[in-house]
């Protein structure tokens, strides 16, 4: 009797040990997926806190030369505003992805299987996301076709971050990148010759 129970416990344990084997990359990558989502959701609603506290505008960022006609000739990028928004913007994703450590998500076992039906059944596996290295900040503009003779020049921040996502006992690193619009202009006429392109600069967090 006692070899019949021995037996099954060494089986059932084997079962365990497989379907974790199986099941634990799978639940890492949808935990991976879930905690990039969020901390995409976190950067994007830092900066867009920071653009609405500091009621940025396109003049603030770039200013425009004209001549005795009224015709831009020249275009320059005002860099000491654009370090000084992307050193607040910096600390406020750094905050953002801080307190995002803080909080725990679950994911219940049925998502494994991929069955909208299940997704939300089964036991219930902690997540943990925790922001590691540094918080990267690139200023970056595209000029677009807006019409006849117009065109519209955009400014946007790229964000990058790395985040490790742990499900005990096992963890993965996950870079999350974001291009956020920051402001924009139509441009009429021309655009001028000479522009002074925004420099490639990057902050970096602490």
């Amino acid at each position: 009797m006692l070899w019949v129970l021995a037996a099954f416990f060494l089986a059932l344990g084997g079962l365990f040990y497989w379907a974790d084997r199986i099941l634990r990359p799978t639940i890492l990558k949808i935990a991976e997926a879930q905690a990039v989502h969020m901390a995409t959701e976190a950067i994007n609603q830092a900066v867009r806190q920071e653009i609405k506290e500091s009621n940025l505008q396109y003049d603030d960022l770039v200013r425009l030369h004209k001549d005795s006609q009224g015709h831009i000739v020249l275009m320059q990028a005002d860099t000491v505003k654009i370090n000084g928004f992307m050193a607040e913007v910096t600390l406020d994703v750094q905050r953002a992805l801080q307190e995002l450590a803080q909080k725990t998500f679950r994911i219940p076992l049925g998502q494994v299987t991929g069955s909208q039906l299940l997704a939300n059944y089964g036991p219930r596996i902690s997540v943990t996301v925790i922001p590691v290295g540094t918080v990267r900040v690139g200023v970056d503009d595209r000029f677009e076709q807006a019409g006849i003779n117009q065109t519209r020049h955009r400014i946007y921040l790229d964000l990058s971050a790395e985040v490790r996502i742990v499900v005990p006992p096992q963890s993965t690193v996950a870079l999350v990148t974001e291009k956020v619009p920051l402001v924009e202009s139509i441009i009429v006429g021309q655009v001028p010759g000479t522009f002074v392109q925004f420099p490639p600069l990057f902050k970096e967090s602490p």
